[in-house]
């Protein structure tokens, strides 16, 4: 009987086996997507890039406005923190300018559209999501048809409806435009459809009706993207200049984004009074997305539903 030769294999070769398998295997268990030390560091540098670019002027305007009379603002060498703080500027910019009027009708047209677009895009997303009627398919192309046309298109056609409707220079003539976006329609379309259809074949079956089946299977699945509707419902309605400077005529109704540039024009050799204005306008934007982000972030990944 003939015995075949056995393969050896050199010390060194196993060594370089092993070393390419524990390679392998630490390789395998960090996963391909996980990023190295350095590119940690790499990507938090670069979110600290962003960051300063994005945060850094609103953080000027807020030195600014806490900068005293005697502070040099145009000195060669700028500097950040303010010597002698202070908080006479917001109070000169009230006492000058109506900017509480001005804030309040901001508000009030805001909370028109918020309550427009909350109301109305939920009912329009849920029957298009989940109604079955005919001329549906038309009626989203239509909606999608709506978002390539820019907003001036449709502005001189929009004064002459709302002149039309007796609402120029009012507050509703410059809410009525933003009180329903397609935009926010098709956002709740889609929360809508992300919501499995077994759970409204499960309430038809226990007798809900349409209304019901919204109420108590619909909204709770979609809390998150109304939140960013109102986030989004709001900065729009808060930072519109260009439609309430057309509609309206009377200085007394002018919203804060109107409101201050007739700051501008009035205290234009004060930039420390700019800067006060222009936080007072910033600030409640802060505020609102500081009550909704933990909303917002749920909305944005819509999809989940609780079981």
């Amino acid at each position: 009987m003939t015995t075949l030769p056995t393969k050896t294999t050199p010390q060194g070769a196993q060594d370089t086996t092993e070393k390419t398998k524990h390679s392998k295997a630490t390789r395998g268990a960090r996963g391909f997507n996980t990023p190295s030390p350095g590119g940690i560091a790499v990507r938090y540098l670069l979110l600290l890039l962003v960051l300063l670019l994005v945060i850094g002027p609103f953080l000027w305007q807020l030195s600014t406005s806490l900068k005293g009379p005697a502070e040099d603002v145009y000195s060669r060498t700028p500097v950040f923190l303010p010597d002698q703080p202070t908080l006479d500027n917001y109070g000169k910019v009230a006492d000058t300018v109506p900017v509480w009027t001005y804030a309040l009708n901001s508000v009030l047209v805001a909370a028109v559209c918020i309550t427009g677009n909350v109301v109305g895009c939920t009912l329009a997303g849920y029957a298009l999501a989940r109604l079955r009627f005919r001329g549906a398919r038309l009626v989203l192309g239509l909606f999608l048809a709506t978002l390539v046309l820019p907003g001036e298109v449709t502005i001189v056609s929009q004064y002459v409806l709302v002149r039309g409707l007796g609402l120029a220079d009012t507050l509703a003539g410059v809410a009525l435009p933003g009180s329903i976006a397609m935009l926010n329609v098709l956002l709740m379309r889609t929360a809508f459809a992300a919501v499995p259809a077994e759970l409204d074949q499960a309430a038809l079956v226990d007798g809900a009706n349409v209304w019901q089946r919204l109420w108590h299977v619909g909204l709770p699945n979609v809390r998150g993207m109304i939140s960013v509707i109102v986030i989004f419902t709001f900065i729009g309605a808060w930072d519109d200049f260009l439609w309430p400077l057309i509609v309206l005529n009377d200085p007394q109704k002018y919203t804060l984004t109107v409101g201050l540039q007739y700051l501008n024009g009035t205290f234009s050799a004060n930039p420390r009074l700019i800067a006060a204005g222009t936080m007072i306008a910033f600030l409640p934007i802060v505020v609102v997305f500081g009550l909704c982000q933990r909303f917002f972030f749920r909305g944005v990944e819509e999809g989940a539903v609780k079981g």
